[in-house]
């Protein structure tokens, strides 16, 4: 049923960001660039993984952050913005302090028995075991894991109060009046100096003390979503640029790829490095939300179903993933064999777990998921 007032399409764009998170963990194994780094790194890489998924995490947050930012300025007209923050304390910071503990302790323990009984350790498992076995491990503070999104965004709320009770909202009201050309030239510069400030590709923030450089790379994100509620026209603005800023995109992902293995490992992008990043995640951001609005912007009963699951999917896959793929570590057979293992026996466990313990009791109802009655009565009663 359709509910009036509804963005179907920034529904389905925030789904598929969070959904397409579980592919990128999942490839992350078979990454031969992330193989010193991730703890499922297997024995089966390929370059062809490295391709795909890297293009993929330049847009991908930055996309939701865009997204994210549109549903608040949402809450804030029709709510205000108390509204706003008691809806957002209910979905955003409520769910992070109950299930962020819980994704800790299950990632930790999870990796610690992995580091103890898996036969053909990653390179960083191998290392824990090491250090366990010699020396225990050092303490350290813990991070935010896969979950940091949230954290950022309670930020970004006070953040967009701050602007609205200081009125400076109304410095952004000019930009929706620039030619198209000029916001996909200038918003990339101001995204250059915080990309420059960390390596290539840019590093997940997951560390409980803020990083300024993600406030200044997915805060402008954030507050074009926020501006884009009430010039959503900007989207029609853009999408003869669509074709072209795909193509752009792709042919800039080529000269990245190739400067990024010219620079040493873990070095700070160097500042075309971090322009051309920066190009490649407004353009993708703008070719996404004019196909979205193409493709997307309807209601359907799959659709529908996957966008409530999308929140807990991701919530829940990444102990879930980890789990499948340190068994899968001692398993001899092809990468896309285990590639595909791994997710669908995530996306499967996810998907089963959200039905049966989620979607119909009170972890539903904090995630904002509805149930198909309650969906009814709310377009009956509209």
């Amino acid at each position: 049923m359709s509910l009036p007032g509804r963005f179907h399409y920034m529904d389905n764009l925030r789904a598929l960001a969070m959904l397409s998170g579980v592919l990128f963990h999942a490839a992350l194994a078979y990454s031969p660039l992330a193989h010193d780094y991730v703890p499922t790194a297997d024995r089966g890489q390929s370059d062809a993984v490295d391709a795909c998924i890297w293009f993929l995490h330049l847009f991908r947050m930055p996309l939701f952050f865009v997204v994210a930012g549109f549903f608040a300025a949402l809450l804030v007209a029709r709510r205000g913005m108390g509204g706003l923050f008691r809806n957002r304390v209910r979905r955003i910071a409520l769910p992070f302090v109950v299930f962020w503990p819980l994704v800790y302790l299950a990632l930790d323990r999870g990796t610690m028995h992995a580091a103890a009984t898996v036969r053909h350790p990653s390179p960083l498992l191998a290392l824990i075991r090491k250090y366990a076995q010699a020396h225990g491990l050092p303490e350290q503070l813990p991070g935010t894991s896969h979950l940091w999104f949230l954290y950022y965004l309670m930020f970004f709320y006070v953040l967009a109060w701050s602007a609205r009770n200081f009125e400076l909202a109304r410095l952004g009201r000019f930009l929706p009046r620039l030619h198209p050309a000029w916001l996909l030239g200038l918003l990339p510069l101001v995204l250059v100096p915080s990309l420059a400030s960390v390596s290539a590709p840019n590093p997940a923030p997951e560390s409980f003390f803020p990083q300024f450089w993600a406030f200044g790379f997915y805060g402008p994100f954030f507050a074009c979503g926020y501006l884009l509620h009430a010039h959503e026209g900007v989207i029609e603005r853009l999408r003869p640029f669509a074709p072209g800023l795909f193509a752009g995109s792709l042919a800039l992902y080529g000269v990245f790829w190739f400067l990024l293995h010219r620079q040493a490992p873990g070095a700070s992008a160097t500042l075309p490095i971090a322009l051309l990043e920066a190009c490649i995640g407004v353009w993708m951001c703008s070719a996404c939300l004019v196909a979205g609005k193409a493709v997307l912007d309807r209601s359907h009963a799959v659709l529908r179903y996957l966008s409530d699951a999308s929140y807990w999917i991701y919530i829940a896959h990444l102990p879930i993933l980890f789990a499948i793929q340190y068994r899968l570590l001692d398993v001899e057979g092809p990468w896309v064999i285990k590639f595909a293992v791994a997710v669908l026996a995530t996306f499967g466990t996810c998907l089963l777990s959200y039905h049966v313990l989620v979607r119909r009791t009170l972890v539903g109802n904090l995630l904002g998921a509805r149930a198909p009655a309650a969906t009814m009565q709310m377009a009956k009663g509209s």
